[in-house]
């Protein structure tokens, strides 16, 4: 599957999948066989838009 190509609509994506089948975004990578530069062009394109990984929610939140 592709993931979405909008950063908020990503962020939404990964959000839902992270809640409702992962215990973590490197679960998520490994099971949609996403390697280290793809995980990098994720986070990248979330955090130009304020949001990053946190582990504690396990979530994409607003940077502060």
């Amino acid at each position: 599957m592709a993931l979405p190509s909008d950063p908020i609509i990503l962020m939404s994506y990964l959000n839902t999948q992270l809640r409702d089948k992962y215990n973590s975004f490197d679960q998520l990578c490994d099971d949609m066989q996403l390697d280290a530069a793809c995980r990098s062009e994720i986070e990248s394109k979330l955090k130009a838009v304020g949001y990053v990984y946190s582990d504690s929610s396990n979530s994409f939140v607003r940077s502060t």
